[in-house]
């Protein structure tokens, strides 16, 4: 990402601070009841210390991956060699999402959870924390990065992920036949409007009404922003949550009117 580009971003974030809404905006029972007791819940488990502390010794790392992708989202400077702390630095999500999504699994239930883009596996860790008993499919597309993911999720002592490693092109459209149901699906690399689009319309085949899709860095370029739009107005899309650098997408049918919401969080 160019410095022009990080003007740009900084900018859209905040437009989007100031003009956010909040629960006093919603009249969604479905919604307002997510933003009680999901987006203001602040209360620290003990599964979060553990996956940070974690955190923190990846980002004084200095052992190096012989990277073979990290895709168009990757902001970390060229060449096949990369240090840990970087990839840790640049490709891992900030705390306060991973928490996010422990505590929507918890609120959500979901029985089925895949994610493309393991990375340094901290986001998975948090989705395979909030549900012990639920088996956690990850796809990373470099084998190195999965391997280093491997070790961390052993050090955390998490039986409940399964690695696939592929391009997502190839392996997504397996793995979604073989789950049938795509309750939640998080969606973290190949930051390109027709690959996001693609790997969409391929989990729409696989959910239902209970179904949450999440999709990473939508703002990040106007190209992103462009395949956000284009979900958004999926005729199945019922409801999209913008909390800039992720949105949640669902299709719930007690939804009469498709409504799309943007939330400070």
């Amino acid at each position: 990402m160019g410095l022009s580009q990080q003007y740009q971003l900084a900018g859209k974030y905040l437009k989007y601070y100031f003009t956010a809404g909040n629960r006093h905006d919603v009249h969604s029972p479905f919604v307002f009841s997510l933003i009680e007791n999901v987006l203001r819940d602040r209360k620290k488990h003990p599964a979060f210390k553990e996956i940070e502390e974690l955190r923190r010794q990846l980002l004084k790392s200095e052992e190096t991956l012989r990277v073979t992708d990290l895709g168009a989202g990757s902001l970390i400077s060229t060449g096949n060699e990369r240090k840990v702390k970087d990839i840790t630095r640049f490709a891992a999500k900030q705390p306060k999402f991973g928490q996010l999504f422990y505590r929507l699994i918890q609120y959500l239930q979901p029985k089925r959870i895949l994610e493309l883009g393991t990375s340094m596996g901290l986001s998975t860790a948090y989705m395979a924390k909030a549900a012990p008993n639920t088996n956690v499919i990850t796809i990373e597309g470099c084998p190195n990065i999965a391997a280093k993911a491997a070790q961390n999720f052993q050090s955390l002592n998490l039986h409940n992920i399964r690695q696939v490693t592929g391009n997502f092109d190839t392996v997504l459209p397996e793995v979604l036949k073989e789950i049938q149901l795509a309750d939640w699906v998080y969606i973290d690399g190949n930051h390109r409007k027709d690959p996001t689009i693609a790997y969409f319309n391929e989990c729409l085949k696989y959910t239902d009404e209970y179904s949450v899709l999440i999709f990473d860095d939508i703002h990040w370029t106007p190209d992103m922003e462009a395949a956000w739009h284009t979900i958004q107005d999926h005729p199945k899309v019922t409801c999209t949550i913008d909390l800039f650098f992720i949105g949640l997408v669902f299709f719930r049918k007690d939804f009469k009117v498709k409504q799309h919401f943007t939330l400070k969080y």
